[in-house]
């Protein structure tokens, strides 16, 4: 591929263009803080507040949700886009990088951070994984005019269901499914766009097996392949990741690494000297680097107690949390101005994290909480309720929608039930299918399931299973 240039990255397009007013416009934002005030005045960011980060339905207020997940990312991927585009200006001046370009790549991490989750189901990523597990187990089984179901789909729109994604959900939710004006949806700019696409394979070119990060899993659904291909041929992306979907993907890492430490310490699924102990493995492996993990934690520890703080353990864990964000701002500004070329040229293979001093203190994070939080009796035991609530939803849903837009009766049940979907999305999905072959409308259908499921917050999913179960 040819190398990118920030001129096309940084594209202000959008699906509808904007009007043509005479005479000098009073508005002074540029086109991506136009794009912030968009998001933050969504219905779709809003129901981040209801939704899962880690612990489902959680009554404490000091635990995160999407919501707050997500303006951490927003704020980690502004102050990372001050710093790198800093660096550009620096080491790069001929590079046509103008501090213009610095001030637009902040804005738009800043509402790419806010959106990165937009498209994930209720509970957590559990819930991904809930949605694709029923496909797996039943799109074999469904039946539509007497034929499979599976078999009258063509290979990527089964295999969209059967690797289901929230990241993929995210593309179309900001550019399908918010039905304000038009089938246009929030209309963003295809710069933020591309940069929220973190994997730019469709669901028949997943390889991880590749080595390089962006062909892990799909980024796009067969039915959002026009805006895709639009989309990444106005910033000349193509199909190599954006350079900021990088810086992105490390606010991201950043902000849930972190958090779950502090959230699980809060929550008690580990003690102050557990932590202690297993960063005192990371130095033991020769990963510490610059940055002593275990000697900070223990040098804010002796703080606490100096201060005669009431609780010197969480004075200590909360004040590392704030330090060790610090530094692994640092290895991500280093991981990306020292791979700059590569990640130019479309070649980089990697997240930022990856040959920084930070890199293994990362991976401590992520073990510490999977082994502590996400294999706890706890989780589990809230994911076997998940569980039972998203399979009895899909079921009944899926169900219904079969029949619908057919020339063939529904029942009077199935009827009601697709009553349920919200009017948005029925108006998206009939936009969508005009012109459209059988097939391609059964797929359609399908997707106005998984569309209308992960719009659901927690405490919907939660209080309409319980109504279709009649439980009072």
């Amino acid at each position: 591929m040819d190398y990118m240039e920030w001129t096309t990255l940084l594209s202000t397009k959008r699906s509808r263009a904007g009007r043509n007013l005479s005479g000098k416009s009073s508005d002074l934002r540029s086109e991506f803080e136009k794009d912030y005030h968009r998001i933050i005045g969504s219905a779709s960011f809003r129901r981040l507040q209801d939704k899962t980060q880690v612990f489902p339905l959680d009554q404490s207020d000091f635990i995160r949700t999407r919501l707050t997940h997500s303006l951490e990312v927003s704020s980690f991927g502004k102050s990372l886009g001050q710093n790198i585009g800093e660096h550009i200006l620096t080491h790069w001046p001929d590079s046509g990088f103008t501090p213009q370009m610095k001030e637009d790549i902040c804005h738009i991490l800043q509402c790419a951070g806010l959106i990165h989750d937009i498209g994930n189901p209720p509970f957590g990523h559990f819930g991904e994984s809930a949605i694709r597990d029923w496909f797996l187990r039943n799109l074999k089984e469904l039946k539509f005019k007497g034929e499979s179901v599976e078999g009258l789909l063509t290979e990527q729109m089964r295999e969209d269901f059967y690797h289901f994604e929230g990241n993929a959900q995210v593309l179309r939710l900001v550019t399908k499914l918010h039905y304000l004006v038009d089938e246009h949806g929030m209309n963003l700019t295809y710069a933020l766009l591309n940069t929220i696409i973190k994997y730019p394979v469709s669901s028949v070119g997943i390889n991880p097996g590749t080595g390089n990060i962006k062909d892990k899993k799909m980024g796009y659904y067969y039915a959002d392949k026009e805006i895709f291909e639009a989309v990444t041929a106005a910033t000349g992306a193509g199909n190599c990741r954006h350079p900021l979907t990088y810086i992105l993907e490390a606010a991201d890492d950043l902000a849930y690494k972190t958090a779950d430490i502090e959230d699980a310490f809060v929550k008690g699924c580990f003690s102050f000297h557990v932590l202690e102990q297993e960063l005192a493995r990371l130095g033991e492996n020769g990963g510490s680097g610059r940055f002593d993990a275990v000697g900070r934690l223990r040098d804010l520890y002796r703080r606490g107690v100096e201060k005669e703080v009431k609780n010197p353990e969480s004075y200590a864990v909360k004040n590392w949390i704030v330090r060790v964000q610090a530094f692994l701002i640092g290895c991500i500004t280093s991981g990306f101005t020292s791979n700059y070329e590569a990640i130019m040229d479309g070649t980089y293979r990697h997240d930022l994290f990856y040959g920084t001093e930070g890199e293994a203190l990362m991976a401590l994070l992520g073990d510490v909480a999977f082994r502590y939080v996400f294999s706890s009796d706890l989780i589990y035991r809230q994911e076997v309720s998940e569980a039972v609530i998203l399979d009895f939803l899909m079921d009944k849903l899926v169900q219904s929608v079969l029949y619908y837009d057919t020339d063939l009766k529904q029942n009077a049940l199935d009827k009601r039930i697709v009553s349920v979907i919200s009017d948005n999305y029925r108006m998206a999905y009939r936009t969508q299918a005009q012109g459209k072959s059988e097939a391609e409308k059964l797929y359609l259908r399908l997707l106005l399931v998984t569309d209308y499921v992960c719009g659901m917050t927690d405490s919907y999913a939660k209080r309409l299973y319980q109504e279709l179960r009649g439980i009072i």
